[in-house]
């Protein structure tokens, strides 16, 4: 899919929804891969929606995926070592060089760096293969969405204002 059809379709989704129905449905295109908080918040605020209400909106339903990537993550992992006896993952070259990767750069360099340059979903998921703690992971990971919430929010509403739009 490319960001045009994209855009189209996540505004007259939004164009069509009516009063609180609006916001909930701000969360839920969050919480989509393709759409994510990068494109949601801007095309919200650009139709006029309240940029605090989607900011709050975009932000909770990202959270929401990320924790249920970091619950899903933990709970088949957990399985896979009961049914295994252990954790089988540790002989392995390739798990070896991403431990090394992630000692380097850490949860809080992929944390505010990782949903801008892979998304939000991909970057909850290589967060939580290879991190070591869930609730420091989902901690610093809801960090940098709460930071990649401000700036859009912020940016899309001096942006949009900018150009002379609502």
């Amino acid at each position: 899919m490319t960001l045009a059809p994209a855009l189209v379709d996540v505004g007259s989704a939004l164009e069509e929804a009516t009063g609180a129905g609006r916001y909930l449905l701000v969360f839920a295109l969050a919480m989509i891969p393709a759409i994510e908080p990068f494109i949601v918040i801007p095309v919200a605020i650009g139709l006029g929606f309240d940029p605090v209400a989607t900011g709050g909106a975009a932000f909770a339903g990202s959270v929401t995926a990320v924790g249920l990537i970091v619950v899903a993550h933990e709970r088949l992992t957990d399985w896979w070592a009961r049914r295994r006896g252990g954790d089988e993952l540790d002989s392995s070259d390739r798990y070896g060089r991403a431990r090394r990767v992630w000692k380097r750069y850490g949860i809080v360099g992929l944390s505010l760096a990782g949903p801008i340059l892979a998304g939000i979903h991909l970057t909850a998921l290589l967060a939580v293969v290879v991190g070591e703690d869930a609730r420091l992971t989902a901690g610093w990971l809801t960090v940098g969405l709460a930071a990649w919430t401000v700036v859009l929010v912020g940016g899309s509403t001096v942006g949009l204002s900018l150009l002379g739009l609502p």
